[in-house]
């Protein structure tokens, strides 16, 4: 697995803040990056609300969380429960009066307006959001002088473009 540079800053905001949401497009390794967020401790629970049922859980999500309150639960493809947000604020706000202070959600979603809205009207101030982008070279831990110099030499090695009046 690549290590993406967004590992260390996502576990730290799971340190300071009650929620992050991890946003980006498909495929950028959200997913992944959860699970191996997930699998440096055991207790934490990673529910895929995509897969009907992992998401059948949710029939009675407050019940489950509760059960779940002293666990990271991180919650992939979000956005196909908008109204999980309300709960969460619920959520969140009886942990933290249990004298929980951070690291109760990890949400994964597409970055769809509806979401950034449902979240940030239900979740302010409880929350983080990171946008996960597509892998870049750094991450890749390839060489960039090599890299740089395979794409120049094969610029100068296609014929010029002919020019039509």
């Amino acid at each position: 697995m690549i290590e993406r540079r967004y590992r260390e800053l996502v576990r730290r905001d799971l340190g300071e803040v009650p929620a992050v949401v991890l946003l980006g497009p498909r495929q950028v390794g959200k997913t992944t990056l959860a699970r191996a967020i997930a699998s440096e401790d055991p207790e934490t629970l990673y529910v895929d609300l995509g897969d009907p049922t992992e998401a059948s859980r949710f029939a009675e999500a407050r019940e489950y969380l509760d059960l779940h309150r002293h666990r990271l639960v991180i919650l992939d493809e979000v956005q196909l429960l908008p109204g999980l947000f309300r709960l969460l604020r619920g959520q969140i706000d009886a942990r933290r009066r249990a004298g929980r202070r951070a690291g109760h959600f990890l949400l994964l979603g597409s970055a769809s307006r509806a979401l950034l809205r449902q979240s940030a009207e239900s979740l302010a101030g409880r929350v983080a959001y990171h946008e996960l982008p597509v892998l870049d070279a750094l991450e890749t831990g390839s060489d960039l002088n090599a890299l740089w110099l395979e794409v120049a030499s094969r610029t100068a090695s296609r014929p010029a473009p002919t020019g039509q009046a």
